[in-house]
């Protein structure tokens, strides 16, 4: 793969200039969880660039080895396979996590935390100096209104799941890894989307189709969303400051989002109409949706069923309370800004859809 690569052409000037920086302080990128969406999106950002990277995953994704990325599978909960696959890097995104709202503490506990123990012991142990890690805003969220929150914000008392009691450790303990030898940065962007996205398009359109999709509480509420490649470009910038020697954003954790807090029924909608699906317009009270949730989460754990209910109580309440966050930091260390749009990133999705 050559310098002049097809994928530059797909890249904006500023995409390009902070791949060129990046390019000059690291030799190999070694990244977790690269065959999920943020994961492939960022191969695809560095491999444009021609930067080497070798990603770490469970399955075979032969797009990433058509890339060419150097693919590796592998487990994070063991620890001498994620020594062993890191040897030859010096810079690490780890992206890797076990996501969504359903699950036992051990399913969460032993991929994100122990995980996570095992990426800075090896990083330690390869000499390797650079972590940027992504996080969550789910670390702060209780069940109540955030709005406009900041970093000052402290992690949640009460969680509703173990994804974010999971993340709010793991983040914790890179964090304190944070020194001399070791410097670490935390990413929290919201809700990520696009084009290929495996999460939240697909099932906001498969619950639509089915008429099971509904608008949770009487008015809407604010939530911050981030285009797929407004994300990536905020995981290289950090990267690009975590390797100056003064960096300013070592040790510390960052909201990440498009900068455009929208009503949570208009952005799905926005989906929706990019799926060229009807409108959703349906309301349920938001107690009532708690409740259904908490009845469904005892009789799921009751009846020993691991599906995913269609409601739990964390998903009743992030569709019924705002999200949406302060993200001066970001902008203030790194120079974060979303260079793509809610609407410009629509349109991308639009296509992606209907081809």
């Amino acid at each position: 793969m050559t310098d002049n690569h097809p994928l530059l052409s797909e890249l904006l000037p500023q995409h390009q200039l902070i791949l060129n920086t990046l390019k000059t302080q690291v030799s190999s990128v070694f990244i977790t969880g690269a065959g999920g969406f943020l994961g492939t999106a960022l191969c695809r950002f560095l491999r444009a660039a021609n930067i080497k990277v070798i990603g770490f995953a469970r399955g075979e994704y032969p797009h990433l080895q058509a890339m060419g990325v150097t693919l590796i599978q592998g487990d994070l909960q063991n620890k001498q396979s994620v020594i062993d696959a890191m040897k030859s890097c010096d810079l690490v995104f780890h992206v890797a996590s076990k996501a969504g709202v359903w699950g036992d503490k051990e399913s969460y506990f032993k991929p994100n935390v122990l995980g996570t123990e095992n990426i800075i012991e090896a990083c330690k142990l390869n000499n390797i100096k650079h972590i940027v890690y992504t996080s969550t805003p789910s670390v702060t969220f209780s069940g109540e209104d955030e709005s406009n929150i900041d970093e000052s914000q402290p992690y949640a008392k009460q969680f509703l799941n173990f994804y974010g009691l999971s993340k709010a450790i793991a983040e914790d303990t890179l964090l304190k890894a944070n020194g001399e030898s070791l410097k670490t940065v935390a990413l929290r962007p919201h809700l990520i989307w696009g084009p290929q996205d495996p999460h939240l398009v697909p099932r906001v359109i498969e619950r639509a189709k089915a008429g099971k999709l509904k608008l949770v509480g009487k008015t809407d509420k604010l939530v911050d969303t981030i285009y797929i490649d407004n994300a990536v470009y905020a995981h290289l910038l950090a990267a690009v400051e975590l390797n100056k020697i003064d960096s300013k954003c070592a040790g510390k954790a960052y909201f990440l989002s498009n900068d455009q807090p929208i009503f949570m029924a208009t952005m799905l909608n926005k989906i929706l109409d990019a799926a060229q699906l009807p409108a959703v317009n349906s309301r349920i009270p938001a107690s009532i949706a708690y409740a259904v949730g908490t009845l469904l989460e005892w009789w799921y754990l009751r009846t020993g069923n691991h599906n995913e209910p269609i409601m739990t109580r964390f998903v009743a309440r992030q569709l019924s309370t705002s999200h949406y966050f302060n993200i001066s930091a970001a902008k203030q260390d790194f120079n974060y800004e979303a260079l793509m749009t809610i609407d410009e990133g629509m349109k991308r999705l639009k296509d992606d859809l209907t081809v």
